[in-house]
């Protein structure tokens, strides 16, 4: 297999690592003017607009929005109907994922001035979220578990579920999810005119505050539309790992760290750094073998030899400078001593330490948050949490004596605006 091979010592890496890491994220045209015009028309039709959409895309024939819902009962049957192993596995990640979201809970607070003045800031949580699951083929019931849990431990009254069921077929696993998770409410819809549905409200679907969950291009052209009608977590790139090892590690599961995220999809990156020369080679002789075992082989081989490399650094130093250049989704730290190593990075949306943490713990079970920063977004955002379902507002209560001294600062500086009823509003309280 042709996986690119780079070194820092190359007088043209830098440029190499720039075309490595580039990635088009200009979305085409035409997907976003069929978006355009499918959110146009579920703003002004509501419901017809939704079904219309739905029966054609996802082949089914539903005679309204309302018979697209699913009962409460019917997500804790199937829950009830999975089998036990998958069951248990399900509560044992969701219980996880709590307990860890529990510790991210911001506080309201307060504190008062020595002339009475009291300053703060109150917490709440937001009233309505919708979450957007994959249908059809892909079916994330993690991704369930991610979305919701850190919103239900935030206090949000109302979750709204929507997941596609092309040819009225439902997936077990994600139905089960909704119910350990206690979503509220979930219709059977999809792509855009789902995510229309809920930033905009219809008959039937109840208008939602802020928009999260993975899609396909439609419904991440249809949140970028959306946004400022409603939030939206992130409009999220292929999935990216990079690995930084000392060469001690083993070859074997070392590339089966760089599959893990490779299998996602072609556009998916995977990348090694190393400063040891023959643990490359090992590691590349190693991909060369295991990928014949693979079932999604052909997935893992297109994202390896597009956009994967394996770069051999002088040290690990040098490892770290380039991990806060590429700022990856997911980083592992496979090496001795990785946790004071892990005072070297500054953007990486989760950092995995030790030759034992493996990725797809993260993924699945070890309690922080799957949605995470991609395209070199993690310099400046941070992994989805219960933050993102609170939001603060600003306290303020001036005693009579502290409004003469801000009075006097406020008049002072509105005058200098040019804003007059600004002064005159902070001197009526002068005495």
């Amino acid at each position: 297999m042709k996986m690119r091979r780079l070194s820092t010592q190359s007088a043209d890496f830098d440029a190499e690592l720039k075309a490595l890491l580039a990635f088009e994220t200009a979305q085409d045209d035409s997907v976003d003017q069929i978006v355009a015009n499918i959110l146009k028309e579920v703003k002004a039709r509501g419901d017809a607009a939704v079904l219309e959409y739905t029966n054609r895309f996802d082949k089914t024939n539903a005679v309204s929005l309302a018979a697209l819902e699913i009962s409460k009962v019917e997500l804790q049957a199937a829950l009830d109907g999975l089998p036990t192993e998958q069951r248990q596995a399900l509560h044992g990640a969701a219980d996880r994922v709590k307990s860890y979201h529990e510790k991210q809970l911001m506080q309201s607070w307060s504190y008062t001035e020595p002339d009475g003045t009291l300053l703060g800031q109150q917490v709440t949580a937001l009233d309505r979220v919708g979450l957007y699951v994959p249908g059809g083929k892909a079916a994330y019931p993690s991704s369930v578990l991610m979305n919701a849990i850190p919103a239900k431990v935030a206090g949000v009254q109302e979750l709204i579920m929507v997941v596609p069921t092309p040819n009225g077929e439902k997936n077990q696993l994600v139905l089960a999810a909704a119910a350990v998770c206690g979503v509220d409410r979930v219709f059977c819809i999809g792509g855009a005119q789902a995510v229309g549905a809920l930033a905009y409200g219809t008959q039937t679907v109840p208008q939602v505050d802020k928009i999260v969950g993975p899609g396909n291009a439609y419904v991440a052209a249809a949140k970028r539309r959306v946004f400022g009608v409603v939030g939206i977590d992130m409009v999220a790139g292929p999935s990216e790992i990079l690995v930084i090892s000392d060469g001690k590690s083993n070859p074997d599961w070392t590339a089966m760290d760089l599959f893990s995220q490779a299998e996602h999809d072609e556009l998916a990156q995977a990348i090694l750094l190393s400063p040891d020369a023959d643990f490359l080679d090992q590691v590349a002789a190693s991909i060369d073998r295991q990928i014949e075992e693979m079932p999604r082989k052909e997935i893992i081989r297109t994202s390896l030899e597009n956009r994967g490399a394996l770069i051999q650094v002088k040290d690990l130093g040098e490892a770290a400078d380039i991990c806060n250049y590429i700022a990856p989704e997911h980083l592992e730290l496979s090496m001795d001593d990785a946790l004071p190593f892990s005072k070297k990075i500054k953007h990486a949306g989760a950092i995995f330490m030790g030759r034992d943490t493996c990725e797809a713990l993260g993924d699945y079970c070890a309690g922080p948050n799957h949605v995470l920063p991609t395209s070199r977004t993690a310099r400046f955002s941070s992994p989805l949490g219960v933050y993102d379902f609170q939001k603060r507002s600003s306290l303020i209560m001036v005693s009579p004596a502290g409004a003469q001294t801000l009075g006097k600062i406020a008049s002072t500086l509105a005058h200098g605006e040019g804003l007059q009823a600004h002064a005159k509003s902070a001197e009526y309280r002068l005495k």
